[in-house]
């Protein structure tokens, strides 16, 4: 069974800094989104929460307007529209609360003009389908059944029984970033080891704390533009899981108690001001 190197908060604190003085909006990170439907609207509202409360300093939104509403009726700082080219995007977060079978033709369009840029894209849900032609810097995050349907997609052999080795073969196939969501999050890239972040909660496994990720990636990424990819992608997912931690009360060994995503987006800057600490 291959081994995968276990993340900690030290590893976490690397790529987390306080905003300073010199800071403006577009150094702590501009992130944009392209995420929800009118059917489900509220995985744009969550991933753009996560997005500012993870420390963008700046977010976009450029999806439907129907889903552009919602967004700002609980975010208004939110920039929402089309891309006019003006914004300096550092991360890119596609397909979180989205169906491929209902992609219109100039959705698709727009989704693979991100996969085919430069700034690096946070793949989630139903945008899983263009992760094998992207030729942008790509994180990708399916869970257990999302992992098995794209292995399938992409002509994999049989499932493997060690895992690690499995998201570490995906990677190398996708020339991206892999990671597998899960109670214990596994995390590669087409090079270096397999990552384990352990979530430190059942009380995570709830609808809509994966659209609360992606929004945390795209922050952590687009706050760090020349760290390696995996490793931060590792860091966003701690900061995640800590969040659920401090949301959930199961500090000191306690049971916790449940929680709903938009939870787990309000606690985030209190897991950066501990990781700070």
């Amino acid at each position: 069974m291959s081994e995968a190197r276990e993340w900690s908060r030290v590893d976490t604190a690397r790529f987390v800094r306080a905003a300073t003085r010199d800071d403006d909006k577009y150094s702590r990170g501009v992130v944009a989104l392209r995420t929800g439907s009118p059917a489900y609207p509220g995985a744009a509202v969550l991933g753009v929460e996560a997005a500012w409360r993870a420390g963008a300093g700046f977010v976009r939104y450029a999806g439907e307007q129907r889903v552009i509403d919602a967004v700002l009726a609980r975010r208004p700082e939110t920039v929402g529209g089309p891309d006019t080219g003006r914004t300096r995007v550092g991360a890119w977060v596609i397909g979180s609360g989205t169906d491929p079978e209902e992609r219109t033709d100039a959705e698709a369009r727009a989704l693979r003009e991100i996969v085919s840029g430069t700034a690096p894209v946070v793949i989630d849900a139903g945008a899983l389908d263009l992760a094998s032609g992207a030729t942008a810097p790509v994180v990708v995050t399916p869970h257990a059944g999302e992992f098995a349907r794209l292995r399938e997609r992409l002509g994999l052999a049989d499932a493997d029984q060690d895992t690690a080795a499995e998201v570490r073969r995906m990677a190398a196939e996708l020339h991206g970033v892999v990671l597998r969501k899960g109670a214990r999050t596994l995390i590669a890239g087409p090079d270096g080891p397999v990552i384990a972040v352990d979530a430190g909660t059942g009380w995570l496994a709830t609808a809509g704390t994966g659209d609360v990720l992606a929004g945390v990636l795209g922050a952590v990424i687009a706050a760090n533009p020349c760290a390696p990819l995996a490793e931060v992608a590792a860091a966003g997912t701690w900061l995640h899981g800590h969040a659920a931690r401090i949301a959930a009360g199961v500090g000191g060994g306690g049971t916790g108690h449940p929680i709903v995503a938009l939870d787990v987006a309000e606690a985030l800057p209190l897991a950066i001001a501990d990781v700070l600490s």
